[in-house]
């Protein structure tokens, strides 16, 4: 009777716990995510993060393959569109995890290769740069269908079976440091610049936090947009103030705010 009795009881129902009462440093989960405002704000400084590399990939192939500022503009602005385009599609229909689908600086290397084959020299930097991105798309197409194949029959899935969670942040930490042979050297070319913006990054990120009261911080959760906003004002106004009126030419094209040539070549 009594073993009867303690099978009929009602079983208790799982409580759910906001996150801080599980992890105190994780403010929002699956369960809770944030108000819609800040969820706009995180979006966009993921943005301005892809932007990076959005900007990088095209700044150092375009001019090799023959284009100028024009070109260069047309294949951000492409970037832009796929990697938005990618995103949602992955977000609707994919695993539907909260990334970003950008560019990927593993097609540097054999674009680089593309380029240097010397297969599609042409005396008008136009036409050669137009037979090389032919070229690198059709060779990213053909290269494209092993994954599709990978994906669809099912492989992928057996060898995933093998890789622990933690075999993704070797992967991630070396697709980083990749990015410093291309970025970081750029910082060194105008240092006026580059190191405020890595300072602030780090007291905003790091540091600030502990000197504000709880609840309130806001300044390492938004520490690209603080930082990258006054520091891009810091800079205009050096710009504006003449500060590089007499500089090389090769500073000029560094500091400046004005000499990216990405707005005037724009086709508007």
């Amino acid at each position: 009777m009594a073993g009867g009795g303690a099978s009929g009881g009602k079983a208790e129902e799982p409580t759910a716990h906001p996150p801080k009462d599980q992890l105190p440093h994780v403010s929002y989960c699956i369960t809770s995510p944030p108000p819609w405002p800040e969820a706009i704000l995180y979006g966009f400084q993921h943005y301005l993060v892809m932007l990076g590399t959005t900007v990088i990939i095209p700044t150092a192939l375009v001019p090799q393959m023959g284009g100028g500022n024009e070109e260069k503009a047309k294949v951000i602005q492409t970037l832009l569109f796929v990697a938005g385009l990618n995103t949602l599609l992955q977000t609707w229909f994919g695993t539907r995890l909260p990334v970003v689908i950008g560019g990927s600086y593993t097609f540097v290397a054999p674009t680089i290769t593309i380029i240097l084959s010397g297969r599609w020299s042409d005396p008008d930097p136009i036409s050669r740069f137009k037979k090389i991105m032919r070229a690198t798309q059709g060779a990213f197409i053909v290269a494209s269908t092993v994954q599709i194949v990978l994906g669809f029959s099912g492989l992928w899935r057996n060898i995933s079976r093998f890789l622990s969670p933690l075999s993704a942040v070797p992967l991630v930490a070396l697709a980083g440091f990749g990015l410093y042979e291309l970025g970081f050297p750029g910082v060194a070319k105008c240092v006026e610049i580059g190191l405020p913006e890595l300072v602030l990054l780090v007291l905003f990120s790091q540091y600030l936090v502990h000197l504000i009261k709880p609840g309130k911080n806001i300044f390492d959760r938004f520490a690209v947009i603080f930082s990258v906003g006054i520091v891009w004002i810091y800079a205009h106004l050096l710009t504006v103030g003449g500060a590089y009126n007499r500089a090389p030419l090769k500073t000029q094209t560094s500091c400046r705010t004005d000499r990216s040539g990405l707005i005037n070549g724009a086709p508007w």
